[in-house]
């Protein structure tokens, strides 16, 4: 058997989880030490972004390495009535690019185990996820292929569910690891996506009888953060015992920010949660972890990267070429992620969510609440509503946490920057408002 020279790639997508929900970050919420032993064997990147600060559309980028607006996906998908009245789709569209079908064209064998929630569920009949690129696929309720297992109800988890709600994170590794053990000796790609530590938070069989009281609370979330930290180790042993660890590239992230953020314990004291654009909402952790490829111990401080950077990035490491019609929004940096070096970001970033209407989830505190637009550029950060009422500009170097509105010090940087974004939004937006 000829040698495997392809790395095989494992995108680790957890749901909900705020820098400060890792300990390695400084974070207090609670220990976790297999992800900070995974931090300290790889790179940490503390400028990485998410393109969204809730689940659908943030899945729709890191899958195509565009904006999610291009998609005409914007929120979270939910029923058909919800999209419409969110002005998106009901589901991702086949003819996206995604890294799966990247891959394959290079020989990947691909696996997509835990949340999908780019279409399915409720009353949406949406394609499978093998039409996106995936020979290999276990999901949950909001998807097209829910696992009997874990829906005994037509809801995100019940009581009967086969295999419990506590369990769900060891069962994506155990399938993650059943995968790779399959087909080792040809390169894997996995999207290995918990729904952990999204709430309700139900850790044991004895929550189940207190039904909704203490899902949402603190204390519930701490047992939830200490067994997913227990899964990442065993999906790390589980390499190490497979002989894999050495050709094996685990990234680390999450989708958005937490819900809640208990006073900003979950983003260590940054400003925003999920649904918001301040940087609680949008800023994740990301690790880099490849033994003997990436040196242990990085910690990029400079490096602005975004989850759409990792179609483009993910596909080159694996050896294949980029589909050439399409204009992808995400930049490589595997040399950066390779080297150590400083990623020089060539295109400033942009986000939309809100929207500013009932129909969307919004902070209920309204000092999290963002305006509609937000622009990045160097070390600035800029938002903006559509109608231009709201102006506000950061320098994210001297405040990140996002406290000093600096708009009118700097009103030529600020409106230049508000006038991209309304363009940037008008050019890419695939639905009316």
């Amino acid at each position: 058997m000829a040698q495997q020279t392809q790395p095989n790639i494992i995108l680790i997508y957890v749901d909900d989880m705020g820098v400060g929900d890792a300990s390695y970050t400084g974070g207090t919420v609670q220990a976790t030490p297999n992800i900070d032993r995974m931090a300290a064997g790889g790179r940490v990147y503390e400028q990485f972004y998410t393109a969204s600060p809730v689940c659908s559309p943030s899945r729709v980028a890191v899958t195509t390495g565009m904006y999610p607006l291009r998609w005409d996906i914007n929120t979270f998908l939910s029923s058909r009535k919800h999209n419409r009245l969110c002005d998106q789709s009901d589901y991702l569209s086949t003819e996206a690019p995604t890294i799966a079908k990247t891959l394959q064209t290079v020989g990947y064998k691909t696996g997509h185990f835990g949340k999908w929630h780019m279409g399915g569920g409720r009353d949406v009949e949406a394609p499978s996820i093998g039409e996106y690129g995936f020979d290999e696929y276990v999901s949950t309720w909001e998807s097209p292929n829910p696992d009997p297992a874990l829906t005994s109800t037509n809801w995100i988890w019940g009581p009967d569910d086969t295999v419990k709600r506590w369990d769900r994170t060891s069962y994506f590794v155990d399938r993650t690891l059943a995968f790779l053990k399959k087909n080792k000796g040809t390169p894997c790609y996995v999207n290995l996506w918990p729904d952990d530590p999204h709430s309700p938070w139900v850790s044991g069989p004895a929550e189940l009888d207190d039904k909704k009281k203490g899902y949402f609370d603190l204390a519930n979330l701490k047992p939830v953060l200490e067994d997913l930290d227990v899964q990442i180790g065993r999906l790390l042993h589980g390499l190490r015992v497979l002989g894999l660890e050495a050709n094996t590239l685990v990234l680390f992230t999450s989708d958005n920010g937490p819900a809640p953020s208990f006073e900003r314990i979950r983003t260590n004291g940054l400003r925003g949660v999920k649904n918001s654009l301040y940087e609680g909402g949008i800023s994740m952790p990301f690790i880099a972890y490849w033994p003997g490829r990436i040196a242990a111990g990085g910690v990029d401080t400079d490096s602005i990267v975004s989850a759409i950077d990792l179609f483009p990035t993910l596909s080159r490491l694996g050896g294949a070429e980029l589909p050439p019609e399409v204009r992808f929004d995400g930049e490589d940096f595997g040399k950066s992620l390779l080297s150590g070096e400083t990623h020089k970001r060539q295109e400033k970033l942009f986000w939309e969510y809100g929207r500013r209407n009932p129909r969307f989830s919004i902070p209920k505190l309204e000092d999290e609440r963002s305006p509609v637009l937000a622009v990045r550029d160097g070390d600035w950060k800029c938002f903006s509503s559509f109608d231009g009422t709201e102006l506000e500009l950061y320098n994210l170097s001297t405040d990140p946490n996002e406290t000093t509105n600096l708009a009118k010090e700097n009103r030529e940087l600020a409106e230049r920057l508000q006038k991209e974004m309304l363009n940037w939004f008008e050019q890419n937006n695939e639905s009316e408002i």
